[in-house]
This record gives C-alpha cells, sequence and structure tokens, in this order.
C-alpha cells in the first residue's frame, strides 16, 4: 500500500519519515493520542476507548482513569500507520459527499488497550473493531491488528487499512441516515429478521470499503501489487461461516450479523471495482 504518489511508499519503515508530510498534506494539526483507559468496570469485568477527531484535540472519558500507554516501537508504527490511513477516508469521503452537494463529517477516532466506555456502552478488546453511532467515534484496539496477521492469517498494510475503512463505511451511513432506517426497520422483528436486516448493513460497509479505495487509488495511486488480495483476505477471514466453524465446529447462518466470508468478500470487490455508491445498495439486492 502506497502513500499518496508524490510522497512514496509505506514500506521499509519509509512510514515514519513520511507521516509528518502526509499530516501537512491532508491538512490535519495534531496526530493520535493513544491513552490507556481503565475504569471500575474494565477492572472488573472489561470493554472499550481516545483519539484526536480530524486532529483537533484529546478526548477523555470523564468516568474513567486516563494514564498514558507505553507503546512500543510496533505500536508506534502501528499508531502512525493508522493516522494516515483515516486521513486519507477523509480526503476520498470528502470529494465524494462535496459530489453529492453535502458535507462530511469527519468520525474520531479510539485506539485502546483493554477495557473503555463508549456511547453505545461498554465493551472489551474481545469485542473487535467497532463504530458507535452515537459519538460518531470509531474504536479499534492496538491488539487486534496482532489478531488480524497471526490468528486470521490476513497480515499487510492493506488488511489494515480495510478494517478501518469498514468502520468508517458505518460513519458514511450514519451520516446518509441509514444506520438510523435499519434501526427503525428492526423494530417488532424477529432476531432472524433483524440479523438479516444487520447483514445487510454490514455488507454495504464492506462495500463502502471498496468505494474508498477506488478513489483513493484513482486520486493517488493508493495500490500496489499484492493489496487488494490482503484485502480480500481479510474480508474472507472475519466472515461469521469462517469464524463460527472455527469457535466451536458447525455454521448457523440465521444466527450471523457481518455476512459469510464470500459475501464480504463480493461486496468489498463491488465497491472496489464500481467506485459508485449506488453500486452498494445491498438492501435491494436480491442476492447477498
Amino acid at each position: 500500500m502506497r502513500a499518496p504518489s508524490s510522497l512514496g511508499g509505506f514500506g521499509g519503515g519509509g512510514l515514519l519519515n513520511l507521516l509528518p508530510m502526509v499530516l501537512r498534506l491532508f491538512g490535519i494539526k495534531g496526530g493520535i493520542v493513544v491513552v490507556l483507559a481503565i475504569g471500575a468496570y474494565g477492572l472488573l469485568s472489561g470493554n472499550l476507548g481516545s483519539m484526536l477527531g480530524g486532529g483537533m484535540g484529546e478526548e477523555r472519558l470523564s468516568d474513567q482513569q486516563v494514564a498514558p500507554l507505553q507503546q512500543s516501537a510496533s505500536e508506534k508504527a502501528l499508531v502512525d500507520f493508522v493516522s494516515v490511513v483515516l486521513a486519507d477516508t477523509e480526503e476520498t469521503w470528502q470529494r465524494i459527499f462535496r459530489q453529492r452537494g453535502a458535507s462530511y463529517q469527519e468520525p474520531k477516532l479510539v485506539l485502546f488497550r483493554g477495557a473503555v466506555k463508549s456511547a453505545c456502552g461498554l465493551a472489551q478488546s474481545a469485542t473487535g473493531p467497532f463504530y458507535c453511532p452515537g459519538d460518531h467515534k470509531v474504536y479499534i484496539d492496538l491488539s487486534f491488528y496482532s489478531e488480524l496477521k497471526h490468528r486470521f492469517k490476513a497480515p499487510g498494510d492493506f488488511a489494515q487499512a480495510y478494517v478501518i475503512a469498514h468502520e468508517v463505511g458505518h460513519h458514511v451511513q450514519t451520516l446518509l441516515s441509514i444506520s438510523q432506517q435499519v434501526q427503525q426497520g428492526k423494530r417488532g422483528l424477529s432476531q432472524v429478521e433483524s440479523n438479516k436486516l444487520t447483514v445487510r448493513q454490514e455488507l454495504q460497509a464492506d462495500c463502502f470499503a471498496g468505494v474508498w479505495a477506488n478513489h483513493a487509488d484513482r486520486a493517488r495511486q493508493l495500490l500496489e501489487s499484492g493489496d487488494i488480495e490482503e484485502g480480500l483476505t481479510a474480508a474472507s477471514a472475519i466472515g461469521d461461516d469462517r469464524l463460527q466453524k472455527q469457535a466451536r465446529g458447525y455454521v448457523t447462518p440465521d444466527s450471523f450479523t457481518h455476512g459469510s466470508s464470500a459475501q464480504r468478500v463480493r461486496w468489498f470487490k463491488t465497491g472496489l471495482k464500481q467506485g459508485d455508491l449506488k453500486s452498494c445498495d445491498t438492501f435491494a439486492a436480491k442476492t447477498l
């Protein structure tokens, strides 16, 4: 995965050197502040936390004790990488929204270890990356990318970028009122039917991640050989069918909440190929 075309590639340790240039390019004034957030709930049972929204300032959770997080060199590189990817999603979605005659409001990113609180409630590292429409924040545990690489066998820069782009896709759904419509549509539905709506919402976020990759590559030659395969591997690795098979040895499609591996790959590829929001209407699709 390359940085914007005039800045060269991300590989070989160049990311750290390129970061200040990239941040200036995208107009980011700050960086990501990573903290170790531990509250009473977190100590007892766990759950999710903090960035600078577009680089504007540090977010602190009032009901938690926040202490500086001692980052390893690898974590520092990861934080820097995430900041560059988030900046690129902002550049891309700002352009897409302008073309639609609308204004894009950037999400905030929360990087954390252990437990933290969001406007959507309490969660823990095991929850995995998620987006909370209540506070317009993307939550990612720093340990998840290691798990993506080792447990799910989906290494690579673009696999990591895909995860961020998927969660930003949920933010786009919130700005377009899609998330609100899904929540309204679930009222009165059985759990099985509610799950089906959730799957369509998740697959659309995968498609939106593909749309981002399409636009970012056309504008800044972001992708290089092997990147698409990394993204597809990540999408496939975290399909409901594969995760259920690994966890308990059998699959129950009625309990899917994100879609099968094949479905996630298909919709990511659709967004990547078409680069158009209209191609991502998973709710109207007869076949997922």
